[in-house]
């Protein structure tokens, strides 16, 4: 089952957006959630990541300070605030269920349809 990303949009640079993430027709169930996103013409890059339990996170650094992962047990949601976004932010964005190894951005899977972000200059 694939994990469904959604809050995308059109903002001014310096604005902001939430992404949310959630699993249609079922929980959560995975170790980590974390947060990619692919430009046209470039490799998907890992952003950032959090664990289910303990909601442990790990961001890389061009989103560090200006993007926050969180989660909602309640709503079997993962959120991720985007702040102070900037033109070269625009992508794809997508979610998805990680294991242990979440924190090299590597071994993710469930991945669904993303949502576009277009950040203007």
């Amino acid at each position: 089952v694939q994990l469904q990303a959604s809050g995308g949009g059109l903002v001014q640079a310096g604005g902001s957006l939430r992404l949310s993430c959630t699993a249609s027709g079922r929980t959560l169930s995975s170790y980590a959630v974390g947060w990619f996103r692919q430009a046209p013409g470039k490799e998907r890059e890992f952003l950032t990541a959090i664990t289910w339990t303990g909601g442990y996170t790990v961001y890389v650094d061009s989103v560090k300070g200006r993007f926050t992962i969180s989660r909602d047990n309640a709503k079997n949601t993962v959120l991720l605030q985007m702040n102070s976004l900037k033109p070269e932010d625009s992508a794809v964005y997508y979610c998805a269920e990680g294991g242990k190894t979440y924190y090299t951005g590597k071994g993710f899977r469930s991945w669904g349809q993303g949502t576009q972000v277009t950040v203007s200059s």
